[in-house]
């Protein structure tokens, strides 16, 4: 039996973008020690009193069908936030909850693009998003950031791509540059969408991961609200990957919209999830910062020991808990250099080209291992381009 073209071509014909993820695994699982600096997952737990609150409505029967849109509980709290951190007013029926900010990406794009419509995303770009595009029956169509301009996009790069495309989906703070767009980038990107009447799809699950500068959340620009969605998650500021719950933020009539979608596909997240992550907010910004610390701690140690050397350069980090390395000295691609540094000191990298071929020349590390064990991991992956560079 022929499966159908739209689960066929997610990945385009090439590869997912976790080749190298997936081979570190293969290691690990055959016994063999790896350091392991790929995914964003955070070297604590979730906190013992979200699990216990998890726990508790549980057993006290939050088990079967929850509200499809989300607790009025949890909605409140993800209205609440929004509006605190960006000053839009932002009420309950501009949230719909999802399982987990990629569901949030998906539900988006199925919402403002028909079959065969163009969505742009900006290159780098997090692996899932061509995917995701395509999964939603629209046509991926990337515009290149470049290193030079630290990975922020050019307006009329922008307004070039545009042309009969419907969409436009951004994120910053970035994965995997670590980039945070200012100001006047976002000014070019309100223009664009303006201009060619397109809608915006803003992904800041890092908002809570904020370094230098600030972060600017699209809708809050003028003329952009009624033309944004936003897609959080509890995963990235409360440690909370495995939970699966996100949502989307954005104008009442495409929330209600949403609202049916999320009837027609997932029904809704587990009730003592949504507590819990009710719970987890009511916590304040205090909590986020402290589950954010470890990155803004290592973020700087990563900068003194890059500062000792001239091989391995690192592109300006604002946010999230990753770091952009530059190793186009040493001649290799983002590719082999993560294979050769797999192999050789069992150092487990993203290449540059898993996010698109902007980051060639590149690779991503995740700031998720104990300080001291991830100074020693980056000051063996200088060590080791500076041999290749030689």
């Amino acid at each position: 039996m022929q499966l159908s073209e739209r689960i066929l071509g997610l990945t385009g014909g090439g590869s997912d973008g976790w080749d190298l993820f997936n081979k570190a695994r293969q290691m690990m699982a055959d016994g063999v020690d790896v350091t392991e600096l790929t995914i964003g997952e955070h070297d604590i737990r979730t906190a013992a009193p979200i699990l216990q609150e998890m726990h508790r409505t549980a057993l006290q029967g939050h088990t079967g069908y929850a509200s499809i849109p989300g607790t009025a509980a949890l909605r409140d709290a993800v209205a609440a936030r929004t509006e605190a951190l960006t000053g839009v007013k932002t009420r309950r029926e501009n949230v719909v909850i999802t399982p987990g900010g990629q569901a949030a990406l998906f539900a988006a794009h199925i919402a403002v693009c028909d079959p065969g419509d163009t969505a742009l995303y900006v290159d780098p770009y997090y692996a899932t998003y061509p995917g995701t595009i395509r999964g939603a029956s629209a046509l991926p169509r990337s515009v290149r950031a470049r290193a030079e301009d630290a990975f922020q996009p050019r307006e009329d790069d922008l307004r070039a791509a545009a042309e009969g495309a419907r969409s436009l989906l951004v994120n910053s703070p970035n994965n995997p540059t670590g980039v945070i767009y200012s100001a006047s980038t976002w000014e070019g990107i309100a223009r664009v969408c303006t201009e060619a009447d397109l809608w915006l799809i803003s992904d800041e699950v890092y908002d809570s991961q904020v370094w230098e500068g600030e972060h600017i959340s699209p809708r809050a620009l003028p003329g952009m609200a009624d033309r944004t969605l936003v897609v959080g998650s509890m995963s990235k500021s409360h440690a909370m990957t495995g939970s699966r719950c996100g949502w989307l933020i954005g104008p009442e009539d495409a929330i209600a919209q949403l609202i049916t979608l999320s009837t027609h596909t997932n029904y809704g997240v587990p009730g003592y999830i949504q507590d819990a992550s009710s719970y987890a907010l009511g916590l304040g910004p205090e909590f986020e910062a402290e589950i954010a610390a470890p990155f803004r701690r290592r973020r700087a140690l990563a900068q003194d020991i890059l500062s000792a050397q001239n091989t391995v350069g690192l592109i300006p980090s604002g946010g999230a808990m990753y770091l952009m390395l530059d190793i186009r000295a040493t001649g290799l691609s983002g590719d082999d250099f993560a294979d050769k540094l797999l192999d050789t000191h069992h150092i487990a990298v993203m290449p540059g080209e898993s996010f698109g071929a902007a980051a060639s020349g590149h690779v991503r590390v995740a700031m998720t291992i104990e300080d001291a064990a991830f100074a020693d991991a980056l000051r063996m992956i200088c060590r080791f381009a500076e041999r290749l560079a030689r």
